[in-house]
């Protein structure tokens, strides 16, 4: 039973692991690169433009919220650019263990009180909440690839596995 157990654990596939050398981390990829690029834009171009007509207080939040947004968009493409050189060979997946503590992907709540947020411009209101949407699955992904979360569940699965098995050991032919 213990071997069947070993085997077992041989045999488990790291969902983390399919997940970040896929198609879909691709897109995650170039949809984080393009929302960091989108930011850039607007923050330099019709933001800067957007703030100056805003009153004092707005002015304020708009300042704040757009120093959050872009200290978070960094972190996830800091995040992004380190999986993909991990993808591509340039890292070793310890190496990248070694250097993910210098990207902080603590969940990063708005800047701003909602009641403010919602008087702010429209384009800073949709790069953030997509910024926290991109933080959310990135998060996920961190958490399977590099997680100990998952640790707990297989022996859990595992167990239940040998249960299932010997059940049906038992059971007349």
């Amino acid at each position: 039973m213990l071997r069947t157990t070993h085997t077992a654990q041989l045999n488990t596939v790291s969902f983390g692991d399919r997940i970040a050398n896929s198609e879909a981390f691709k897109l995650l990829f170039r949809e984080g690169m393009l929302l960091v690029e989108d930011a850039a834009s607007y923050l330099d171009g019709p933001g800067r433009r957007d703030s100056r007509l805003l009153p004092r207080d707005q002015a304020i939040a708009y300042a704040s919220e757009s120093m959050r947004l872009t200290t978070r968009l960094m972190q996830l493409a800091s995040w992004l650019l380190l999986q993909r050189a991990v993808n591509e060979g340039d890292l070793s997946p310890s190496q990248a263990q070694n250097d993910k503590h210098k990207v902080n992907l603590a969940r990063q709540e708005l800047a701003t009180a909602p009641e403010v947020f919602a008087r702010l411009p429209e384009r800073l209101k949709e790069l953030a909440l997509q910024s926290q949407r991109l933080q959310d699955r990135i998060i996920h992904l961190d958490q399977l690839i590099y997680g100990e979360e998952q640790a707990p569940t297989a022996p859990a699965i595992l167990g239940q596995i040998e249960t299932l098995r010997a059940a049906f050991d038992r059971a007349p032919a």
